[in-house]
């Protein structure tokens, strides 16, 4: 199953579906910044989670207005 298609997403799939690196993703998480669930302890995305987190953080740019 590609990346797109799990519901659960690890590090590395953020880095495939995202280009989110390993080193920003623990920076955020430390801070609490980015959604994340520890199962198993592993570290996971929710992938629809990800992709609402990302929508609230875009920045709209005049041109687009």
């Amino acid at each position: 199953m590609s990346p797109s298609e799990k519901r659960w997403l690890s590090p590395d799939d953020l880095i495939e579906l995202y280009n989110f690196k390993k080193k920003w993703q623990d920076k955020m998480r430390s801070k609490k910044l980015i959604p994340y669930k520890k199962l198993g302890g592993y570290v996971r995305y929710d992938r629809l989670e990800i992709d609402a987190w990302i929508e609230r953080h875009s920045v709209v740019s005049e041109e687009s207005a």
